[in-house]
């Protein structure tokens, strides 16, 4: 199965990537992922990209898609993958399916991750980070024994400017700015599948996994 999951910040599209790709036995393969992977071992393209991201410029698409394009001729990804964080936008979707034409191979599905904005500003402005463990917590879904104190270490727990409702929103915006071309491009092609991405993680991964069951089959 080829599949490539697409969703808004707070979706869970990190988590839902790694359990489906461990029940579908593919490699899940992140952007984020084969950054790090690139300027840690010191690739040509790692080398470029760590110069953009260094002076706080995005990575230009052609380095991101020579990354996965080389990615997605290793040999674990020849029978299927899933891509989270790629393609962004049309052009890099009609790259896509210019690299696996080249392949012999196609798109089987794409899964959107479907969750409501007021749900998604409820996840992530109720996170909690500790100044000196990193451990975040939830003021909802997982808060500590004593408001505002870490139980991990007893550490001061604070808000990221990243995760204020007011960000989240903004991000909101931006995500359905440059995501709703994407999403209208694949559904117009027939492979795109809306999930409700809400509730329990094992639930939204029984649906996912059940939506999935008869594609690249």
């Amino acid at each position: 199965m080829r599949c490539v999951l697409v969703g808004p910040p707070g979706a869970g599209k990190g988590t839902q990537a790694q359990y489906i790709a461990q029940a579908r036995l593919i490699p899940k393969i992140s952007t984020g992922d084969i950054f790090r992977l690139n300027v840690r071992t010191g690739t040509e393209l790692g080398v470029k990209a760590k110069q953009y991201m260094d002076s706080g410029d995005l990575v230009p698409d052609e380095v991101t898609i020579e990354m996965v394009r080389n990615r997605l001729a290793e040999d674990d990804a020849v029978k299927g993958f899933l891509l989270d964080g790629f393609p962004r936008n049309v052009p890099q979707a009609e790259v896509l399916g210019r690299m696996l034409d080249e392949m012999g191979t196609r798109l089987d599905v794409v899964l959107e991750l479907v969750v409501d904005d007021d749900e998604v500003v409820r996840r992530l402005s109720g996170r909690r980070t500790c100044r000196n463990c990193g451990t975040v917590w939830h003021v909802d879904f997982d808060p500590p024994a004593v408001e505002g104190i870490c139980d991990r270490c007893g550490g001061e727990l604070f808000q990221r400017d990243d995760d204020r409702s007011e960000t989240v929103r903004h991000r909101l915006e931006v995500y359905a700015e440059q995501t709703s071309p994407l999403v209208a491009y694949y559904a117009e092609r027939g492979v795109l599948i809306g999930l409700d991405a809400t509730g329990p993680v094992d639930n939204v991964t029984d649906r996912a996994l059940d939506a999935l069951r008869h594609q690249g089959d």
